[in-house]
């Protein structure tokens, strides 16, 4: 990978939140309805470090999501918490 996508690829992350939050409901193709500390609740994906290592998630697990700025309704699932 070139320094100019590793550059543009750390930018795109560095504008991320993070919060954490427990996982509600499964959905198809894996999507999870996550509520935040917050009381917000928002639509998460797996992220794919945690789809290639088969990091099972279920109802009840507390998560960290990573929201993007621009759309704060929908989020990426990047770790389970113990």
């Amino acid at each position: 990978m070139g320094r100019a996508v590793r550059r543009i690829l750390f930018m795109a992350k560095e504008g991320a939140i993070e919060v954490d939050g427990v996982v509600q409901e499964a959905l198809p193709n894996a999507m999870f309805r996550v509520e935040l500390e917050n009381g917000h609740e928002v639509l998460a994906h797996i992220s794919g470090k945690m789809r290639k290592f088969y990091i099972r998630i279920l109802p009840g697990d507390r998560v960290k999501v990573e929201l993007s700025p621009y759309d704060l309704t929908r989020g990426r699932i990047t770790y389970r918490l113990k």
